[in-house]
């Protein structure tokens, strides 16, 4: 039996999965969340064979859950899911070390069919991607500038692109914020932009945000009191 955990935000998505799953011999939906966070405490709890994450997500993105999986030596294989009809950054997220990568939009028997092929200890594409990623590799180039970026700065990048304050990234990630500032100097420099306006639409181009995902401005960080 295959036992599945899925995180997702969006309540009818989570049930349109586990309607279509729970239908199949051999795969049973063990749990769900509604955040990272959340997501990451029932992986420690339940260790499925196989969680669905949603890219997109408040809090703990999608890629942030990849790392902490992956530094806890968890044994539950990560099948990212985004509503980009794009991939804009699948091997930063295999290198991350997820399974699997999907498009929410591609056809039932795909996801079925994914999380057979990962909980088998195989990576599974969505054929879309698997065919962008080969014509890049051919033609030696990469779709997305943020290929550019390393795993940290592009988990800062999330963050900023979503409005985030950097007092707040900084605690999410359990770095100082003067770490965080530094991401954001390096990544701000490879992506040749000057601003989080700049960036949210960056992002939101590349599919790295739901489209139409409104850009929110960071609240001042209260002043202390002398």
């Amino acid at each position: 039996m295959i036992r599945v955990a899925l995180i997702d935000d969006h309540a009818m998505v989570r049930a349109g999965f586990r309607m279509l799953l729970e239908k199949e011999p051999g795969i049973e939906v063990v749990g769900e969340a509604e955040d990272g966070e959340q997501g990451l405490a029932l992986l420690r709890r339940l260790r499925p064979d196989v969680a669905l994450l949603d890219l997109h997500m408040p809090g703990l993105t999608g890629i942030e859950v990849t790392e902490r999986v992956r530094r806890a030596d968890l044994p539950t294989r990560l099948i990212i899911l985004t509503v980009a009809g794009e991939a804009p950054f699948p091997r930063r997220l295999l290198e991350a070390g997820a399974s699997g990568y999907l498009i929410k939009a591609g056809p039932p028997s795909e996801l079925v069919q994914a999380v057979r092929q990962v909980a088998d200890g195989r990576r599974f594409l969505a054929p879309a991607v698997a065919q962008q990623l080969a014509l890049d590799a051919i033609n030696g180039q990469s779709r997305s500038p943020f290929e550019a970026l390393t795993t940290r700065e592009l988990e800062v990048a999330l963050h900023f692109a979503r409005g985030d304050h950097a007092h707040a990234i900084a605690g999410e990630l359990k770095i100082s914020e003067k770490t965080v500032a530094t991401h954001k100097a390096r990544l701000m420099a490879k992506l040749e932009i000057d601003s989080e306006v700049a960036l949210a639409h960056l992002a939101q181009q590349y599919g790295l945000l739901d489209p139409g995902a409104p850009w929110r401005r960071p609240a001042r960080t209260p002043r202390r009191r002398r």
